[in-house]
């Protein structure tokens, strides 16, 4: 099927807006660095990138029995906050498993934040020790079970959304979405940075910027920063994923190895953890433009973006798309990061 063709719920005000970074461009001195505000383009419980992903899921949520939506992800789970919200959106009940993907010892990282939000909204939200993972979890499996066992009627959702067969099309639709701005706004990005861990909104954008790259012949560099600290699987997945939504809007090719490009050197050790560059950029990003990143996500990949450009591999000719995906809420969780 054409892109086109899949069903879509809207969860979006519309196309997420486009800015130009002026003040972070003069900083940088090189490329002109522009950013796509996923943070901003939801009116349901603060937005964020997975609301594209369940644009196209939440038809065959409604085509199903379903009464309540199980999905699964760490104590400051972006994507688990915005499940709950669709849920609440849609009337239905949500379950929600939230592991200790983050060893981070703030007493009130299990309290605030997204987490807050989503028990807010009704969200049924469970606590457990099980450390990160970007798989299938036995935690998630048994949470499925459980709503069975009482009554209800469960609908999946894997962690990010990543591993739903539907899980890539928002990006891939996302992508087309920019080819129209470009127009609007008289730009080509011909370098887009987006941060990745469990795959399908990096993914998404490589299979959609394919069909584009068909249809006009022009091509651009998709860099996914890894903010996973687990390189090869998370590149392993977003291949797998890139591939399986290429083959479901029909790309009329196989998609090239170049095309497919997740960077390491800004996660740290471990998922989650913030280190030096990944304060570094989120000052910046704060100081010089007042947008908010978070030190799991966006400030890792924001803080690639910087390196990329102050190093040259992002050439000074270059127009870089940054993809802001979300994430603001669990600054809270890691407030002693800012308190003296």
């Amino acid at each position: 099927m054409k892109l086109s063709e899949f069903p879509r719920y809207p969860l979006t005000f519309g196309p997420s807006p486009v800015h130009h970074l002026r003040r972070l461009s003069k900083h940088l001195g090189g490329a002109q660095v522009w950013a796509k505000r996923e943070d901003v383009s939801s009116g349901l419980a603060y937005g964020g990138n997975k609301m594209r992903k369940l644009e196209y899921i939440v038809p065959d949520i409604l085509n199903s029995d379903a009464d309540t939506l199980v999905s699964i992800g760490g104590y400051q789970s972006n994507h688990t906050r915005q499940v709950a919200a669709v849920a609440a959106h849609l009337g239905m009940r949500c379950r929600l498993v939230q592991e200790r993907w983050v060893p981070w010892d703030d007493p009130v990282n299990d309290k605030v934040g997204n987490i807050l939000l989503s028990r807010m909204m009704g969200a049924d939200s469970r606590l457990t020790d099980a450390g990160f993972d970007i798989g299938i979890r036995d935690s998630w499996k048994q949470a499925l079970h459980e709503v069975e066992e009482a009554g209800g009627t469960p609908y999946p959702i894997p962690a990010g959304a990543s591993e739903h067969p539907l899980g890539g099309l928002g990006f891939a639709n996302w992508a087309l979405e920019v080819a129209e701005q470009e127009k609007h706004l008289g730009v080509f990005f011909d370098t887009v940075v987006v941060c990745t861990v469990t795959g399908s909104t990096h993914a998404g954008m490589i299979a959609g910027f394919a069909v584009l790259e068909e249809l006009t012949g022009v091509r651009r560099r998709v860099l996914g920063i890894d903010a996973s600290a687990t390189i090869e699987r998370t590149r392993d997945q977003v291949t797998r994923i890139a591939r399986h939504t290429a083959g479901l809007i029909e790309l009329a090719r196989d998609l090239r190895d170049d095309e497919i490009q997740v960077l390491e050197g800004w996660a740290g050790d471990l998922y989650g953890i913030p280190v030096d560059s990944t304060m570094e950029a989120i000052a910046l990003g704060a100081q010089l433009e007042a947008m908010i990143t978070d030190p799991v996500y966006e400030g890792k990949s924001l803080a690639g973006l910087i390196d990329l450009v102050r190093g040259g591999e992002i050439p000074k000719d270059s127009t870089v798309l940054y993809a802001h995906l979300g994430g603001q809420p669990a600054v809270n969780a890691y407030h002693s990061l800012w308190s003296s």
